[in-house]
């Protein structure tokens, strides 16, 4: 691999971080979106100190020969204690624990840094090795234990995570299940990748040359395996947000009927609110609800509890269940108030009904189901056609 095929992954995974950094900067203490801001630049930093020209430019730098080795060791072992504590806050669980859980594997990996730092101070390395370092080294003093400790760290990490994603995934559906499953696949590179350097080690330690194995097999497993891994992650979090932001807007639009039958309620002069086109959706959802609550006041004096009882009666008569049966029954409602409201242009109620709030405890789903029923129940539209031909809104 050249340094390009480095230089490309570490890219991809800058521009992801440079996505999520705005909202980690508004929502820093969200220990979730730091740990993906932090598994992005772990693993962009991997790629990018672990390229050849990298390398042989930081050993130049520092004068001394394989500095860059101990620094891309601790960067890899960074960077699979990031996937642990990433994984630990997102599957959630008691705050406490989740942050015990998360310290603990820290603790673990950092004394692990500590000693690969310590290790590579220990020996000695005098020959600058750009490519075979792992092997070329593999029987010197404390450069074979750094060696073996930074590939046995690394596994331990890719096991517990292929089997904490796999157990996880088997209780989960959705996006979150394909995430899961798209990091068991990444992690089994990354299994793959440590099974080929350590066959390389060891062939050295029992006097074999399979070098090829630790220089020209493994870094293409690992870039592949980090890519797929980092994709697993951002996925469910991206997809889910699209997601969420696609019920929003569709929960905008289908309460479209319901916000444009009780416009007419509303008194005349009355400022309509108008909202910037980058509004978020959530915001044009709450206010299209404030619009909809308004106009049930406004229409109150008109409602007639009499009308929704026999509405409901009705709809239950055609099959329908308890909730459907109630949001029929209050757009017929709100349906007949409205003609009542237009053939009152002077504001003066007519009939002697009393005022009527409707029941909407279940918030927004109510509503959209009112919504509904406004445009597609034959109830409703009976309704609707009976009050215009009465002129009072009383069928």
């Amino acid at each position: 691999m050249n340094g390009q095929d480095y230089y490309i992954p570490a890219a991809a995974m800058a521009i992801s971080l440079a996505f999520k950094l705005p909202a980690l900067r508004h929502n820093w203490r969200d220990p979730l979106l730091r740990s993906v801001c932090a598994l992005l630049m772990l693993a962009g930093a991997v790629f990018a100190f672990a390229a050849p020209p990298t390398i042989a430019a930081v050993n130049r730098w520092t004068g001394v020969p394989n500095i860059s080795a101990p620094l891309v060791y601790c960067l890899i072992t960074a960077f699979s204690a990031s996937c642990l504590v990433l994984v630990v806050n997102w599957r959630g669980g008691p705050p406490e624990e989740t942050r015990r859980v998360s310290r603990r594997w820290i603790l673990g990996y950092s004394i692990v840094i500590v000693a690969l730092v310590v290790l590579f101070a220990l020996g000695d390395a005098p020959e600058e090795r750009l490519r075979d370092l792992d092997t070329h080294y593999a029987n010197a003093p404390y450069i074979r234990e750094m060696i073996a400790l930074y590939l046995l760290a690394h596994n331990v990490a890719a096991v517990v995570m292929v089997a904490m994603c796999w157990r996880w995934s088997l209780q989960v559906r959705g996006w979150l299940r394909v995430g899961l499953m798209i990091i068991v696949a990444g992690y089994m590179f990354n299994l793959s990748y440590d099974a080929t350097k350590m066959t390389a080690v060891v062939a050295r330690w029992t006097g074999h040359d399979l070098d090829f194995l630790s220089t020209l097999v493994a870094p293409p497993l690992a870039s592949v395996g980090a890519l797929i891994s980092a994709i697993g992650f951002v996925l469910p979090l991206v997809c889910q947000r699209m997601s969420d932001n696609w019920e929003t807007w569709a929960t905008y639009r289908r309460l479209g009927s319901l916000w444009q039958e009780v416009q007419i309620s509303a008194p005349a002069g009355t400022p309509s609110v108008r909202m910037a086109w980058w509004s978020a959706a959530e915001l044009r959802v709450i206010q299209r609800e404030s619009d909809i609550h308004d106009g049930f006041l406004h229409l109150g004096p008109y409602f007639d509890r009499g009308l929704r009882e026999r509405a409901y009666a009705r709809a239950v008569a055609e099959g329908s269940d308890e909730a459907a049966a109630r949001a029929v029954a209050d757009a017929a409602m709100v349906a007949a108030a409205v003609q009542a409201r237009s053939a009152d242009p002077e504001g003066q109620v007519i009939g002697a009904g009393e005022e009527t709030v409707l029941d909407t405890a279940d918030g927004p789903r109510d509503l959209l189901r009112i919504s509904h029923a406004l445009r597609h129940s034959p109830v409703v539209q009976a309704v609707r056609q009976q009050a215009a031909l009465s002129g009072s809104g009383r069928p």
